[in-house]
């Protein structure tokens, strides 16, 4: 049998879609070696559009080498992805996490955390550049709610992970800060003290959800 397949390279040949079918795959079915070989094969659907049947009549050989590929590719890290082409729109990350609106926060502490609803997530991170200044400063468009979930899916898997990485890395920092500022605060107000614990208790917590992704990224990906 002589197939030509194009077999992912990068975490930007694949989509956010493509990654949430691989983890319901992986959710839904039972931990076995019959299972790993289904695994194998829908790997080879989803990643490299290979039907299901005629990925199971490749060599085991070829089966195996082709997922090596993908995980190493998936085992990729990369830097925090602020523009990406997607069709006729160049979209670009949020330009001022200090400016978000109670609206995006809500929205994006709600599907974050989740990678069925993760396009979601990404619709409040990611939107389209409306306007491009010097060197690589741009704006983007308003969050307006639903409007974009649907195209997220089809955003490159690089830009998904890193946003991960660098919120993690962003609720550690913001972790750091706030537990150096209550141990100067010697003598304070007591009900600013207070507000100061509560909000680095919820930055921690945020932080501990990024982090336990990253795990389940590390596991999923070996």
């Amino acid at each position: 049998m002589n197939i030509k397949i194009t077999v992912p390279s990068n975490l930007s040949e694949i989509t956010l879609e493509q990654y949430q079918r691989y983890l319901k795959v992986i959710e839904d079915v039972e931990q076995n070696d019959k299972a790993q070989m289904f695994v194998d094969l829908k790997m080879m659907e989803i990643f490299c559009g290979v039907p299901y049947t005629t990925a199971m009549k490749f060599p085991m050989s070829e089966v195996s080498r082709i997922n090596r590929i993908i995980g190493s590719v998936l085992n990729n890290k990369s830097e925090l992805v602020r523009t990406f082409q997607m069709g006729d729109s160049k979209f670009g990350f949020i330009p001022k996490l200090d400016e978000m609106t109670f609206g995006e926060y809500i929205d994006l502490d709600n599907f974050f955390g989740d990678w069925n609803n993760m396009h979601k997530a990404m619709s409040v991170l990611y939107r389209p550049i409306d306007k491009t200044y010097k060197d690589t400063l741009y704006s983007i468009k308003e969050y307006d709610g639903d409007t974009f979930h649907n195209a997220m899916k089809q955003m490159p898997l690089d830009a998904v992970f890193s946003s991960i990485v660098f919120f993690y890395t962003l609720g550690s920092e913001l972790s750091k800060i706030m537990l150096n500022s209550l141990q100067d605060l010697e003598e304070t107000d007591t009900t600013l003290k207070q507000d100061l614990i509560k909000n680095g208790d919820g930055i921690l917590a945020f932080s501990t959800s990024l982090k336990e992704m990253l795990n389940e990224l590390s596991i999923l990906q070996n």
